[in-house]
C-alpha cells in the first residue's frame, strides 16, 4: 500500500453521490480524501474513507469529526461540501432549513476547532435571478429565494459569512450538472420525450428563445480542482460561476434532438402556461402518473441564464 500520509486533508460530503463521488476520485491522486455522507449512502467511493455523518444531528457530527482528528489530524486543507436538500415538488420542506441551512452551519463550527485553509460550499447558478432585458449574470448580479432549493442555497451562503470565522470560503455557483451518460434529470427527461414522441414533446409554456447553460462534469471537476490546489491564492469570500459559454435556447436544443434521435426537423409550439400547469396536475394528481413536469416548472419556464465566466478564467486559468 502507498504511504499518502504526506498529501493534503480533503473532506467531501455527499461523498457517495453521482457529483461527490466523481470528486473523490479527481482528487485522490493528490490529496488524502476523507468522505462524510448518511450512513446508508450506496456505493462510497474506494478512493476515500467513507465516515458516516448525519448533518442533522449533532452527536453524529462530534464522533465523525472525532475519527477525522484521531485518523489524519487537525490540519485540513480544504473542505468541498455538497451535501444538501433537494425535491421536485417546489414546495416548502422543513429539510431545507434542517440539512442545507443548519447542517452547514454545525459543520462549520466542528471546523473551527481545526486547521483549515479552504471551506468550499458547491451553491448553483440559479442562486442568481434570471436576466431580464439581455446582458450577462456575473458574481455580482442579484440573487433570487423565489423557490425553496434557491431560498436554502442563498441563505446557506449568508450563513457561512457569519460563522466562517477565519475559514475561506469559496461559492461554487454551477450550471446543470451533465454527463455522457444521460446524468442530468432535466435534459434526460427532455431527451426521452422527444425519442417516446409524447405529446408533451411538441408544445413549450415559455419563450423558445430563452434557454440556461449546462456544465460538463468534467469541467466540474476540473474546476473544483484548481480551486483546491489554488486555495491560497483565492480571496477570503469568493464566489464563482461555472458554466458553459454557448446557451442554446430551449427550441434550437429541441430541434437538435429530434435531428439527432429521429432525423426529423422537430416543432415545438408555444403553449399558455395555465393550460401547462393543468396538464401536469392532471398527470400527477389524477392519472396517478408521477409527470417529472411540475407547475413551478412551468412558472420559471422564460428564465433565461447566460453567464460571464471572467472570473473563474482570471483566478483559475479554468475555461469549459
Amino acid at each position: 500500500m502507498t504511504d499518502n500520509s504526506d498529501k493534503p486533508v480533503v473532506i467531501v460530503t455527499g461523498s457517495s453521490g453521482y457529483i461527490g463521488s466523481a470528486i473523490v476520485k479527481k482528487l485522490a491522486a493528490r490529496y488524502r480524501v476523507i468522505g462524510f455522507d448518511r450512513d446508508a449512502a450506496p456505493h462510497p467511493p474506494a478512493e476515500a474513507e467513507c465516515v458516516c455523518v448525519d448533518v442533522t444531528d449533532q452527536a453524529s457530527i462530534d464522533a465523525a469529526f472525532e475519527r477525522v482528528r484521531t485518523a489524519y489530524g487537525k490540519r485540513i486543507a480544504s473542505f468541498v461540501h455538497l451535501a444538501a436538500y433537494f425535491d421536485l415538488t417546489g414546495k416548502p420542506n422543513p429539510k431545507y432549513d434542517a440539512v442545507t441551512v443548519k447542517g452547514t452551519g454545525r459543520l462549520l463550527d466542528a471546523l473551527q476547532d481545526f486547521e483549515i485553509d479552504q471551506f468550499v460550499f458547491v451553491s448553483t447558478m440559479l442562486a442568481h435571478a434570471p436576466i431580464k432585458g439581455g446582458g450577462l449574470i456575473d458574481e455580482t448580479s442579484p440573487l433570487d429565494t423565489d423557490l425553496p432549493y434557491r431560498e436554502s442555497k442563498v441563505r446557506t451562503e449568508q450563513l457561512i459569512r457569519e460563522k466562517r470565522g477565519d475559514i475561506n470560503a469559496v461559492f461554487v455557483r454551477p450550471a446543470g450538472v451533465y454527463d455522457d451518460e444521460g446524468h442530468s434529470a432535466f435534459l434526460a427527461q427532455q431527451v426521452a420525450r422527444i425519442y417516446e414522441k409524447r405529446p408533451s414533446a411538441r408544445v413549450y409554456p415559455g419563450d423558445l428563445d430563452t434557454g440556461q447553460p449546462y456544465l460538463h462534469l468534467e469541467d466540474l471537476l476540473d474546476g473544483i480542482e484548481r480551486i483546491v490546489d489554488r486555495r491560497s491564492e483565492l480571496p477570503s469570500e469568493w464566489p464563482v460561476l461555472l458554466g458553459e459559454d454557448d446557451v442554446m435556447s430551449y427550441g434550437e436544443l429541441q430541434k437538435s434532438l429530434g435531428r439527432l434521435i429521429h432525423d426529423e426537423d422537430w416543432t415545438t409550439r408555444t403553449v399558455p402556461k395555465g393550460l401547462a400547469k393543468t396538464g401536469a396536475w392532471v398527470e400527477n394528481e389524477v392519472l396517478g402518473e408521477e409527470a417529472f413536469i411540475r407547475p413551478w416548472m412551468v412558472d420559471i419556464s422564460d428564465d433565461h441564464y447566460e453567464l460571464d465566466l471572467s472570473n473563474a478564467r482570471e483566478r483559475l486559468d479554468w475555461t469549459p
